[in-house]
């Protein structure tokens, strides 16, 4: 793909990703796209065959921003601790945030299309934030600044506790200090406090 093609290609990724956030993704159809891009149809058939697809990319950049932004603000002086604190205020800012997010549009997505195990990305999302999780917890273990028995069902507690703050926060509304509540609680369950 050129230069130009790639410029094209992400700029209709980019507009999608409004009308989804704008819309959800039950509701989006290829014109929709068509217009917030002002190109023409078969400009955007181009590039993709359907809803589908465009919502698909769009999620593939969201993860990529997220992991670019992770690794931007680690360090080498950068405690275990530091790093878990750094992934769950990452966590408390998407799950805060009122607009521009697809949060909607991607529940609407995976309930509207059926995918297998291998095949799920939400289901890798989760799985790789488990992986994630437990990877640092097992660190903070070994370096002394946290207590754990089983690292790999605690970084599963904490990825089901983000989902449902995730959920809770779109269908119910919570607070920033009931965020602050739940996180700390699942922090003071790893430190170990220092006598």
């Amino acid at each position: 793909m050129g230069e130009k093609s790639a410029q094209k290609r992400q700029l209709i990724l980019e507009r999608a990703r409004d009308v989804f956030i704008e819309k959800g993704f039950k509701n989006v159809t290829m014109k929709d796209i068509v217009e917030a891009c002002e190109i023409s149809r078969g400009g955007l058939y181009l590039y993709f065959e359907n809803t589908n697809d465009v919502f698909m990319e769009v999620l593939k950049l969201e993860q990529e921003d997220t992991d670019d932004s992770l690794e931007a603000v680690l360090s080498e002086e950068s405690t275990v601790a530091d790093i878990l604190t750094l992934f769950l205020n990452e966590q408390k800012r998407e799950i805060l945030k009122k607009d521009d997010t697809l949060t909607i549009a991607t529940y609407e997505f995976f309930f509207v299309n059926k995918f297998s195990k291998k095949d799920h990305i939400m289901r890798k999302k989760f799985e790789l934030g488990v992986k994630l999780i437990s990877e640092i917890i097992t660190a903070g273990v070994a370096t002394g600044e946290f207590y754990c028995e089983n690292p790999l069902v605690m970084a599963m507690n904490i990825m089901f506790v983000l989902e449902g703050l995730k959920i809770s926060a779109k269908t119910i509304g919570i607070s920033e200090k009931t965020v602050d509540e739940q996180l700390l609680y699942l922090l003071d369950g790893l430190l170990i406090e220092e006598e």
